[in-house]
């Protein structure tokens, strides 16, 4: 997949610890759309979410830091947010254009949040937004499940609006094509 990246959005020790809807396969999905990126030299970028001074993503913290099931390279770029969006006051979209990205597979932490906030915006800025399934997921509220905010945004929300969702092996498919 020509001038495509990977998102992977604040999976965080805390956030992952906090036991997710889906976490597991979750995490297992994103480490196989990791490693077939890779594999096939998509670039992958990680954003990593800075916490306030008393939060669980504190920066520099353990619950900071992005799990270990799909802890970067040391050549993968990581930028660093503040906000639900990964482009507000970030880096990340002159270096998408540096590196003429115009795709992005979307995957990560938290589907209400962060995950739609960043798909919004990369829609709005022209990006085709790509979201396998089970690659993103979320909490419980005191409305929702977890499952059935996930399964809400991306199949009512994201699909065929903002983004192509579609099965993982679909995806890898495309990538090692």
């Amino acid at each position: 997949m020509k001038n495509t990246a990977l998102l992977v959005v604040d999976v965080q020790n805390a956030l992952v610890d906090g036991n997710p809807y889906n976490i597991d396969k979750t995490l297992s999905n994103i480490k196989e759309l990791i490693d077939s990126c890779r594999t096939r030299k998509v670039e992958v970028i990680y954003i990593q979410h800075d916490g306030e001074k008393n939060d669980e993503l504190k920066p520099f913290s353990s619950g900071w830091d992005i799990h270990s099931s799909i802890y970067p390279k040391e050549s993968e770029k990581i930028i660093r947010k503040n906000y639900n969006s990964a482009f507000k006051n970030t880096e990340l979209e002159a270096y998408l254009c540096s590196k003429s990205i115009e795709t992005l597979i979307l995957v990560g932490m938290q589907t209400e949040y962060c995950i739609d906030t960043t798909c919004r915006v990369a829609f709005e800025k022209g990006y085709k937004l790509i979201m396998p399934e089970h690659t993103n997921t979320t909490f419980d509220n005191e409305i929702l499940s977890g499952k059935e905010i996930y399964e809400y945004h991306n199949f009512y929300i994201f699909k065929d609006r903002f983004a192509e969702v579609d099965s993982l092996d679909k995806i890898i498919e495309s990538i090692n094509k």
